[in-house]
């Protein structure tokens, strides 16, 4: 790849305040003076949604507006054959991510908005494809969401695989607070889990359950931007934005409930109330929150050598404030927090490729890369 323009960037803790069952344990600690090299890769990119690397280490980008990108050697190559998009509000053309035997069966899945079904509007649509020199065929629809709408929120849309093979993506409430996250018979407001060709995997917590949507894998979401296989654990997790203050992050198992709109650390974005609760029983906690808001977006989980300093840390981009947070965790707390490239822009997305580099997708900007020091 071309690095087309490398800023030296001095990285530095700034703790904010934060309510969190461990706050007592998150302290101020000095100043760890490390120092980064940010390499622009991909540039000019307006709002770079999704980011997939191929074994060739070229890189597909969606453009939340509907465009593919294929990244190879320096030139931005435009990709056909995508999906028709419906770009309404935060919707559009939004993950993307192989299938991990990818080399062998091609195939690559797309979360997008979607007007197909029944009814005006759109919802969360995932399809599968295969890249067949600058153009997607084969395409199969395998899972599309209803009801559609016209509300232009709370689209989710990441897209993960677990150790096994397992396919699971996001769905926000799509606006639909009250009615959606907690009724498992309607779209919106969970994780789903599906077996690579878009068929209901015999385990999945629903399936004799009447009525449910046998996708469903968790419930009582609002709207997961950022999903993750931890790397050492195999478990998927998940970030999702909160209303004003109560962005969360939640370690998805089979079945669970993690409590959305029913208890939250935040409030209605006029300042009014609307639970008077933040625990219940039968409802998951959160991993940690966040308070004010961040409005978090794209996860990665640092395994790499090439960042021995944060392994094990959680990354998140943060989307209000414009910077990358590190978590350090002990025994599933967070224990410490740290602001990475402040005023870098609004942090869409980010990623540990297979070349054990992490990249950063920036609105207005375009793809990161971080180089530690040597």
């Amino acid at each position: 790849m071309k690095h087309i323009h490398s800023i030296l960037v001095i990285v530095f803790i700034s703790f904010t305040a934060c309510a969190q069952q461990a706050e007592s344990e998150i302290k101020a600690e000095e100043p760890l003076n490390l120092k980064y090299t940010t390499e622009i890769v991909v540039p000019d990119l307006n709002i770079p949604w999704g980011m997939t690397f191929l074994p060739d280490n070229s890189i597909l980008i969606t453009e939340k507006s509907g465009e593919l990108i294929h990244f190879k050697e320096g030139n931005k190559i435009t990709i056909e054959g995508v999906p028709e998009i419906y770009a309404r509000g935060q919707g559009g053309l939004l993950d993307i991510e192989l299938h991990p035997d990818y080399i062998s069966n091609g195939w690559i899945y797309i979360s997008y908005a979607s007007q197909e079904g029944e009814g005006e509007g759109g919802n969360t649509a995932i399809t599968r494809a295969k890249l067949n020199g600058h153009a997607l065929t084969d395409k199969q629809l395998i899972y599309k969401a209803s009801e559609n709408t016209k509300k232009g929120q709370h689209w989710g849309s990441r897209i993960e695989f677990d150790d096994a093979g397992y396919l699971y993506f996001s769905i926000g409430d799509r606006g639909n607070r009250d009615v959606n996250p907690q009724d498992i018979t309607r779209d919106g407001g969970k994780i789903y889990r599906l077996n690579s060709d878009g068929s209901i995997p015999e385990d999945n917590p629903f399936v004799d359950t009447s009525g449910a949507i046998s996708a469903i894998f968790s419930y009582g979401h609002r709207n997961p931007q950022g999903m993750v296989k931890n790397p050492f654990t195999g478990a998927i997790w998940v970030n999702e934005h909160g209303p004003k203050g109560g962005d969360e992050i939640n370690i998805i198992e089979s079945g669970n409930n993690y409590g959305w709109p029913v208890i939250s650390y935040g409030i209605n974005y006029s300042g009014t109330t609307f639970t008077d609760i933040t625990e219940k029983e039968g409802m998951e906690q959160p991993l940690f929150y966040w308070v004010p808001s961040i409005a978090p977006s794209g996860m990665a989980i640092v395994n790499s050598d090439n960042y021995p300093d944060w392994k094990g840390n959680v990354l998140v981009g943060s989307l209000k404030f414009k910077y990358l947070e590190r978590l350090v965790l002990k025994d599933n707390k967070v224990i410490k927090r740290e602001k990475l490239f402040e005023d870098i822009g609004r942090v869409r997305n980010v990623v540990q490729a297979p070349d054990g580099y992490i990249y950063v997708a920036v609105e207005g900007n375009g793809i990161v890369k971080i180089v530690p020091e040597k």
